[in-house]
């Protein structure tokens, strides 16, 4: 209650209307879980690249260069690296030229392709010339009125739309209370976005040698009913004359094309590593019997302190009566990683019997379960968990 009870009282806004507002959001994502869970499988196999604007609606403007071109062309060269580097990886765009798309066709694009990753592509800019910079935003509630804004801009693409307010459950972008709204369905995916969004600023810094402002939460219509991993990346300023010269260059959109397309490479190695468990555990080796010899059951013979779980929920929220909201999920725990609560399934002694119970979660809609690890209750990764056993034996 006490979460609700704050945003109301900062955005002054009635409690009754937020709470009543979570309840809806809560069935949404409990009683639909083919449209929240739609990230499928132990790989990376479908990508969405949504360059921000396009036809009538320009979005933002320097003195020389339109935020719609800068966003087609650094989508289309993201693209051609991914298609030409990740050959089973299917790159799909919301737009490959200078057409008008409305914000809530791009999400059903990517669900209705059951896409693995979106990524939304855009510039900034700012009443001052001095800010510059790259920053990367994921669905959530904004922390200061700076992210709000930039939420903002790009949410005014819909006012190109026929009718948006029927399109976006009457969405009003001058609504504090809308931005609450929308920040309340974005939680299914929160940890693997804030993976994604955290690598794409990694590389700006790094890759492309840029400013990387960092990564930050808002409510963006285009990611709202985004049911998979999704992004926002501002490229930079085009109201900073260099940047916007940068911006505009092929060598700058080369520079941050490729840094995204690093980032995803490094998201898509590090998820099919983790999920990799149905594939690489080991047959079962048959036990020889001696005299007095006791059978050994291979989920038992592990080294102390090591057990596996299936994760099948994250959100930033810490709910309570777990029986009753995953009433098909049994033997669950949470355990927390900065700021969001991670929900897992089961307390197994074996990779292979851990296999067994994440092919069960996503019979039952958890699509995205996988396999964690932890080593005396701390979590670690699979290959560690491995290297741990081999060393027990």
């Amino acid at each position: 209650m006490s979460i609700f009870a704050n945003i109301a009282s900062k955005f002054k806004v009635g409690l009754n209307n937020v709470m009543l507002f979570a309840s809806i959001v809560f069935s949404f994502v409990f009683i639909q879980p083919q449209i929240v869970f739609a990230q499928r499988g132990a790989r990376i196999g479908t990508v969405v690249i949504d360059a921000g604007h396009g036809g009538k609606d320009p979005g933002a403007s320097g003195k020389h260069s339109r935020e719609k071109d800068i966003a087609l062309a650094v989508a289309l060269k993201l693209g051609y690296y991914i298609h030409r580097n990740l050959k089973d990886v299917k790159v799909i765009y919301t737009r490959k030229t200078d057409r008008f798309i409305p914000l809530y066709q791009r999400a059903e694009i990517a669900n209705k392709n059951h896409a693995d990753v979106f990524i939304s592509i855009h510039c900034n800019s700012n009443p001052s010339s001095k800010p510059y910079g790259a920053e990367t935003y994921v669905m959530g509630l904004h922390k200061n009125a700076a992210n709000l804004q930039v939420a903002k801009t790009e949410n005014t693409a819909i006012l190109y739309e026929d009718n948006p307010s029927s399109a976006y459950d009457g969405f009003d972008i001058n609504s504090p209370q809308s931005y609450i709204n929308l920040s309340l369905f974005q939680n299914t995916y929160l940890a693997q976005s804030l993976n994604i969004a955290h690598k794409i600023e990694n590389q700006f810094k790094y890759r492309a040698g840029r400013k990387a402002r960092g990564v930050y939460q808002a409510g963006f219509l285009v990611l709202w009913r985004t049911a998979m991993p999704s992004v926002l990346v501002e490229l930079g300023y085009l109201s900073n004359p260099k940047e916007e010269a940068f911006l505009m260059s092929k060598n700058g959109q080369s520079l941050l094309a490729s840094a995204i397309y690093r980032a995803f490479k490094g998201y898509k190695i590090n998820f099919e590593r983790e999920n990799a468990v149905t594939s690489t555990v080991k047959p079962k080796q048959k036990v020889s019997k001696s005299a007095g010899a006791k059978k050994s059951h291979p989920s038992t013979v592990i080294a102390p302190g090591l057990e596996y779980r299936v994760q099948f929920f994250t959100s930033v929220h810490l709910y309570k009566k777990l029986e009753t909201r995953f009433s098909s999920v049994g033997d669950i725990s949470v355990y927390r990683q900065g700021k969001v609560y991670k929900y897992t399934s089961g307390h197994l002694k074996s990779l292979k019997s851990a296999a067994y119970l994440q092919k069960k979660l996503r019979m039952k809609g958890y699509k995205g379960a996988f396999v964690v690890a932890f080593y005396k209750g701390k979590r670690i990764s699979i290959s560690t968990s491995r290297k741990i056993l081999s060393a027990k034996r």
